[in-house]
Protein backbone atom coordinates (compact mmCIF):
# COMPACT_ATOMS: atom_id res chain seq x y z
CA UNK A 1 0.00 0.00 0.00
CA UNK A 2 3.13 2.18 1.07
CA UNK A 3 4.62 2.01 -2.44
CA UNK A 4 1.08 2.09 -4.78
CA UNK A 5 0.27 5.31 -2.75
CA UNK A 6 3.38 6.79 -2.40
CA UNK A 7 2.03 7.18 1.32
CA UNK A 8 3.68 8.39 4.55
CA UNK A 9 4.06 6.13 7.37
CA UNK A 10 2.74 7.68 10.47
CA UNK A 11 2.46 4.79 12.85
CA UNK A 12 2.77 1.23 12.24
CA UNK A 13 6.55 0.91 10.94
CA UNK A 14 6.27 -2.36 12.31
CA UNK A 15 3.63 -3.18 10.74
CA UNK A 16 4.20 -3.10 6.82
CA UNK A 17 3.86 -6.82 6.39
CA UNK A 18 0.72 -6.94 6.78
CA UNK A 19 -1.46 -7.73 3.92
CA UNK A 20 -4.53 -6.27 3.19
CA UNK A 21 -7.38 -7.04 0.50
CA UNK A 22 -10.76 -5.47 1.16
CA UNK A 23 -11.07 -1.67 1.81
CA UNK A 24 -14.03 0.69 2.17
CA UNK A 25 -13.56 4.26 2.04
CA UNK A 26 -15.89 7.43 4.64
CA UNK A 27 -15.80 10.38 5.95
CA UNK A 28 -18.80 9.36 8.20
CA UNK A 29 -17.95 6.97 10.88
CA UNK A 30 -21.56 5.28 11.13
CA UNK A 31 -21.10 4.75 7.56
CA UNK A 32 -17.97 2.59 7.91
CA UNK A 33 -19.69 1.39 11.33
CA UNK A 34 -22.61 -0.02 9.08
CA UNK A 35 -21.25 -1.04 5.71
CA UNK A 36 -17.29 -1.97 6.92
CA UNK A 37 -15.91 -5.47 7.95
CA UNK A 38 -13.29 -6.64 10.28
CA UNK A 39 -9.83 -6.35 8.61
CA UNK A 40 -10.56 -3.97 5.96
CA UNK A 41 -8.31 -1.25 5.32
CA UNK A 42 -9.96 2.28 5.44
CA UNK A 43 -9.70 4.98 3.27
CA UNK A 44 -10.71 8.67 4.53
CA UNK A 45 -10.07 12.31 4.83
CA UNK A 46 -11.07 12.63 8.22
CA UNK A 47 -8.11 13.15 10.91
CA UNK A 48 -10.09 12.80 14.21
CA UNK A 49 -8.86 10.98 16.93
CA UNK A 50 -12.88 9.33 16.39
CA UNK A 51 -11.78 7.27 12.92
CA UNK A 52 -9.01 5.01 15.07
CA UNK A 53 -11.48 4.91 17.43
CA UNK A 54 -14.14 3.60 15.08
CA UNK A 55 -11.52 1.42 13.40
CA UNK A 56 -10.57 -0.49 16.53
CA UNK A 57 -13.84 -1.05 17.20
CA UNK A 58 -14.57 -2.54 13.75
CA UNK A 59 -11.33 -4.58 13.88
CA UNK A 60 -9.82 -2.09 10.79
CA UNK A 61 -6.28 -3.18 10.17
CA UNK A 62 -5.21 0.59 8.96
CA UNK A 63 -6.30 3.49 8.40
CA UNK A 64 -4.90 5.61 4.89
CA UNK A 65 -5.71 9.40 5.22
CA UNK A 66 -6.47 11.11 1.72
CA UNK A 67 -6.07 14.78 0.25
CA UNK A 68 -2.25 14.85 2.36
CA UNK A 69 -4.48 15.85 5.45
CA UNK A 70 -1.64 15.48 8.54
CA UNK A 71 -3.63 13.68 11.38
CA UNK A 72 -3.32 15.92 14.73
CA UNK A 73 -0.67 14.64 18.00
CA UNK A 74 -4.25 12.90 19.62
CA UNK A 75 -4.98 11.05 16.56
CA UNK A 76 -1.41 9.39 16.47
CA UNK A 77 -1.41 9.01 20.21
CA UNK A 78 -4.21 7.06 19.56
CA UNK A 79 -3.29 5.16 16.18
CA UNK A 80 -0.24 4.10 18.76
CA UNK A 81 -2.57 3.12 21.49
CA UNK A 82 -4.09 0.81 19.28
CA UNK A 83 -2.08 0.20 17.52
CA UNK A 84 -3.77 0.46 14.41
CA UNK A 85 -1.21 1.53 11.28
CA UNK A 86 -2.03 5.12 9.88
CA UNK A 87 -0.41 6.46 6.68
CA UNK A 88 -1.62 9.70 4.51
CA UNK A 89 -1.43 9.88 0.61
CA UNK A 90 -1.35 13.56 -1.57
CA UNK A 91 -3.97 11.43 -3.64
CA UNK A 92 -7.69 12.47 -3.39
CA UNK A 93 -9.73 9.36 -2.40
CA UNK A 94 -11.13 8.61 -5.86
CA UNK A 95 -7.18 7.76 -7.41
CA UNK A 96 -6.47 6.30 -3.79
CA UNK A 97 -9.38 4.00 -4.22
CA UNK A 98 -8.38 3.42 -8.33
CA UNK A 99 -5.03 2.71 -7.57
CA UNK A 100 -5.47 -0.08 -4.58
CA UNK A 101 -8.72 -1.27 -7.08
CA UNK A 102 -6.00 -2.04 -9.95
CA UNK A 103 -3.56 -3.69 -7.95
CA UNK A 104 -5.92 -6.22 -6.52
CA UNK A 105 -7.40 -4.57 -3.47
CA UNK A 106 -11.51 -5.36 -3.50
CA UNK A 107 -14.15 -3.59 -1.83
CA UNK A 108 -15.42 -4.86 1.49
CA UNK A 109 -19.23 -4.83 0.37
CA UNK A 110 -20.79 -5.20 -2.73
CA UNK A 111 -23.59 -2.88 -3.80
CA UNK A 112 -26.23 -1.93 -0.83
CA UNK A 113 -29.08 -4.62 -0.99
CA UNK A 114 -31.87 -2.17 0.27
CA UNK A 115 -31.96 1.64 -0.93
CA UNK A 116 -31.85 4.41 1.54
CA UNK A 117 -35.20 5.35 3.38
CA UNK A 118 -37.03 7.96 1.05
CA UNK A 119 -35.32 11.32 2.12
CA UNK A 120 -31.85 10.23 3.25
CA UNK A 121 -28.69 10.96 1.43
CA UNK A 122 -26.69 7.88 1.25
Amino acid sequence: MKEILDAEVIVGHDQLSLEVNRAGCADLMADVLFFGKPGMLLLTGLTTPDVVNTAHTLGVSAIIIVRGKLPPPETIRRAEELRIPLMTTQYILFETVGRLYTKGVISCMGKVEEPSPKGLAG
